[in-house]
């Protein structure tokens, strides 16, 4: 028989949460975390900002129209990685098939669990955990698998539990419209919408063969969540493939004067980089035009970077391999990492700019 076996725990409004703990004066107060400038965008909102319209990835200058007297705070992602740590020890306690996604949630498969409690009282444990020892919120989903997991930990928002047992599966998704469902964004919602699908229930009365054609492989997707499957297993400690750091800058700039913004992230992704057990190969600059266009330039010397002079002086050298006007400006640049390899795999072969 199917059980309940999957939890996806999400922090309530992270950062926020995190500044406002560490800040008594803050509490109560709409917080957002960001940087103030004319194209930054919201990396996170309290609640009492969400109340007035604030969200994440919404720009700046929006948020302060409509939160102006909210208090906002540069993001201090060194404090907020180190409370994830803690997050993910008590998360240890009970489980070792953890699978974080980001800083602020994680899948867990507790069908191997430490203790003989069932996967609700685990998640009423982790919660009241990380409640108690850390003095911040979590929101719980449990359910028997991944998919439906995250839908539930969504569904009491903050500071909720909520359970999806197996017989209750079609009554909890069929009258839900399809944009819950992952993968289905603006475009594919519009292509449903002229099949005459606009919930999960419509959904589910679209046989395989026809949602394949229309959608190819998504469509065979849709199709098993429209049904409540998901098979994918829990994994823990996915590989690295990338580490990067990006700005969107406050003005357009020329080719040329993006230098000091390039050492600045190779510094930034060298930090970062070095908390790894695999060596990355590639060094990557993104760059994005001011008409919005994105440029990728990448090259793998034949040994990877061993120092954070030598990954900004790759960088910089990929600068000069864009090939546009001289009066060409940019709104956007990148410096990143990629292809990462364990010590004892064997060095990839050296590649031309690219």
């Amino acid at each position: 028989m199917t059980v309940c076996t999957i939890i996806h725990i999400d922090m309530d409004a992270f950062y926020a949460s995190v500044e406002q703990r560490d800040r008594p004066q803050l509490r109560g107060r709409p917080v957002i975390v960001a940087w103030r400038a004319s194209r930054s965008v919201v990396c996170a909102a309290s609640y009492e900002a969400r109340q007035l319209g604030v969200r994440s990835a919404m720009p700046t200058v929006r948020a302060e129209r409509l939160c102006p007297h909210a208090v906002f705070l540069p993001p201090d992602f060194p404090r907020y990685r180190a409370v994830s740590r803690q997050v993910r020890e008590i998360f240890m306690r009970h489980t070792d098939l953890i699978e974080p996604l980001s800083l602020d949630e994680a899948y867990l498969d507790v069908s191997v669990a430490k203790t003989a409690l069932t996967a609700t009282e685990v998640a009423r444990m982790i919660r009241e955990q990380i409640r108690t020892e850390l003095n911040l919120t979590a929101s719980a989903g449990v359910a028997p698998n991944k998919f439906l997991a995250k839908i539930a930990s969504d569904w009491r928002k903050p500071d909720g539990l909520f359970v999806i047992q197996p017989d209750e599966i079609d009554s909890f998704l069929l009258p839900m419209p399809v944009s819950r469902l992952p993968g289905v964004g603006t475009v594919t919602e519009a292509k449903l919408k002229q099949l005459e699908v606009q919930t999960i229930a419509d959904l589910r009365r679209m046989d395989v063969a026809t949602l394949e054609g229309r959608f190819g492989r998504n469509g065979v997707r849709l199709f098993e969540l429209a049904r409540g499957i998901d098979n994918s297993e829990v994994i823990p400690d996915r590989p690295t493939k990338s580490i990067s750091a990006e700005d969107t800058l406050a003005r357009d700039v020329l080719l040329t004067e993006l230098e000091p913004m390039i050492r600045r992230l190779a510094e930034q992704t060298w930090a970062a980089s070095r908390n790894q057990s695999r060596t990355a190969r590639t060094v990557v600059l993104k760059l994005k035009t001011s008409q919005f266009k994105i440029l990728t330039r990448s090259h793998t010397p034949s040994t990877p970077p061993a120092s954070c002079e030598e990954l900004t002086n790759i960088a910089l050298a990929l600068r000069e391999r864009v090939s546009l006007s001289s009066q060409q400006r940019f709104r956007l640049v990148g410096v990143g990492l990629a292809n990462f390899c364990d010590p004892e795999d064997p060095p990839a072969q050296p590649a031309l700019f690219s």
